[in-house]
């Protein structure tokens, strides 16, 4: 069965509209559970893999004046309260801005733990370093969903191509 070239440029339009209209949507609730399932984990001592380095990171940061037990905490509200704005929608200017204040905090061990985070500086990231380089994909996501809060949307060809 051969498939003509109308039928497959068709399926591509309407595939990519479909994009368009849901991309952001996916992108906000893919972050938002995210955010919430790694949150609820620092919950509980010792689940989380993160634990070590995100508590002597706060530690060091508030020149000791946040404990590592009290750490966890901050951040685990912190992360579960941006997954609950980024699932529900609510509040996405305050709860990007979280994120980002987050994501400034979740880069620094880059610099302050380079023997964890890096078996050659600055070119080979141990797996610690790489679970915080992921990190740069969802600070895109931030400023994607965040060029939409005041109705910003993806568009699915330029202006002037829709017909």
């Amino acid at each position: 069965m051969e498939i003509n070239n109308a039928f497959l440029a068709k399926f591509d339009i309407r595939l990519t509209y479909w994009m368009a209209r849901n991309g952001i949507l996916f992108l906000r609730l893919s972050v938002g559970i995210i955010f919430l399932w790694y949150g609820f984990l620092k919950f509980f001592p010792d689940v989380s893999s993160a634990e070590s380095i995100a508590t002597r990171t706060i530690e060091m940061l508030s020149f000791g004046m946040i404990s590592g037990k009290l750490a966890m905490l901050i951040l685990a509200s912190w992360e579960t309260l941006i997954g609950f704005g980024l699932i529900s929608g609510y509040f996405l200017r305050e709860t990007l801005l979280l994120l980002f204040v987050q994501m400034a905090g979740t880069l620094t061990p880059l610099f302050l733990f380079p023997a964890e985070t890096f078996t050659i500086f600055p070119w080979v990231p141990t797996l610690e370093g790489q679970y915080i380089f992921k990190n740069l994909v969802i600070i895109s996501a931030g400023i994607v969903i965040g060029a939409t809060v005041r109705g910003g949307r993806l568009m699915s060809a330029p202006a002037n191509d829709i017909s």
